[in-house]
This record gives C-alpha cells, sequence and structure tokens, in this order.
C-alpha cells in the first residue's frame, strides 16, 4: 500500500491503522539487546516481580518505534523524504509481552516547504493496547503518544 503525499493530508482527519501487533517477549528481548538497553524492569523477571508492575514492562521506545511501523503503510511509506522530529513523547500507560498493540495518527498541521516544492507535516501518533474483552475500541488504553513530522513528497513533484 502506498503512504499518502502531501495534498492528501487534510489537517483534523484521524487515521485508523489497520495492522495490529502482539508484543512478544522475544521482540521485547532483541530490541534491548539491539539498543543496549538492560533495564532490569525490561529484562529481569524477579526484579520487576518486586515493582508497583509485578512484572516486565515492554521497553517504551520499542512500543514508540512499533506505533511509527504501524502507521507507516498509510502515512509515509514510499512518500517520505525524511523524518524531522518525534517530539512531547509520553507513556501513560505500561505495555506487557502479550499485549496487542494498534494506531492511529491525527494530522495535526501541514505546510509547503518555502521552495513550494515539498511539504512538512506534523501527526499525533497514539498507540493503544486492545482491552481483553474486545468490546470496541473506546474501551483500548492509551499506552504512548507522539508528534511525528515529516517532510513529504508532493504527487506533482513525485517521480
Amino acid at each position: 500500500m502506498a503512504g499518502t503525499y502531501y495534498e492528501e493530508f487534510e489537517v483534523g482527519e484521524t487515521i485508523a491503522h489497520g495492522k495490529r501487533r502482539t508484543v512478544s517477549e522475544r521482540d521485547n528481548q532483541v530490541f534491548c539487546d539491539m539498543t543496549m538497553n538492560q533495564q532490569p524492569l525490561h529484562l529481569d523477571a524477579e526484579f520487576a516481580a518486586d515493582t508497583q508492575f509485578g512484572e516486565r514492562l515492554v521497553n517504551g521506545i520499542y512500543t514508540m518505534a512499533l506505533a511509527t511501523g504501524l502507521s507507516i503503510p498509510d502515512t509515509t511509506d514510499g512518500t517520505i523524504v525524511a523524518n524531522l522530529s518525534y517530539d512531547d513523547v509520553e507513556h501513560p500507560n505500561p505495555v506487557f509481552h502479550g499485549d496487542t498493540i494498534r494506531a492511529e495518527s491525527t494530522v495535526l498541521d501541514k505546510r509547503e516547504t518555502s521552495d513550494g516544492e515539498r511539504g512538512i507535516v506534523t501527526m499525533r501518533v497514539d498507540a493503544y493496547k486492545l482491552a481483553d474483552d474486545r468490546e470496541g475500541p473506546e474501551d483500548d488504553t492509551l499506552v504512548c503518544t507522539f508528534e511525528r513530522t515529516v517532510l513529504s513528497q508532493k504527487r506533482a513533484n513525485a517521480e
């Protein structure tokens, strides 16, 4: 699926991304290993058992990266020039092994570059863990939210 060109983004629109991912223990372990994050809250079951959470937490940066990845097919797949920034990152609730994550993006702002050949788009990406009883998306729990600003191709300038 192709991403969205600058002209196609509408300020205020919310895009519910169709892909989801259930986070495994291996996902968390590999991500921590790759990023050299050896925080025992993510990796040590005995340590984590004595915390307020009672079990290991999924690395928050992994959660943010996963939310970004879930959003890419509908937003920037093949239409991005560059990621410019990630801002205002929050992790209001924990993610545990076995949680299934979904994401949605809301377009906050867009403007053309000074040369008019590309556009800058800012989106808020919200990641949710699915509710256990799956009544509906309104029952899901927000686990990560952040703003992502991208430099986007314009359709007229795409090759």
